[in-house]
């Protein structure tokens, strides 16, 4: 998928190792985006809900934790393949600008 947000991005990531509740992957996606990337929960739910629409994602299970429920979400393998063509798309646009190519800077 061309134009794969930062966000969406950044949630899949977040599911690669394991399947994790809401609060979990706006943690994660904090720490692997190195603070960059900082989720509102509405922001989250709603491409959670678009993850799942394509696929990428499902509701891997719920719980209740404090009379409230926690649902946990996990990447599924079409998600795993999008994720990694976006990454792969990102390193080839990176490679363009951080390559030696002998041009000075102005």
């Amino acid at each position: 998928m061309i134009g794969m947000t930062e966000a969406t991005y950044f949630i899949l990531v977040a599911l690669m190792e394991e399947p994790l509740h809401g609060y979990g992957i706006i943690k994660q996606a904090r720490t692997q985006s190195l603070g960059e990337v900082d989720l509102a929960v509405g922001t989250l739910y709603s491409a959670l809900d678009r993850l799942s629409e394509t696929g990428w994602v499902r509701l891997d299970r719920e719980e209740t934790v404090n009379g409230r429920p926690r649902r946990y979400y996990r990447i599924t393998d079409d998600g795993v393949r999008a994720v990694r063509a976006q990454a792969a798309r990102l390193q080839r646009a990176a490679a363009l600008v951080l390559r030696p190519s002998g041009v000075t800077s102005v």
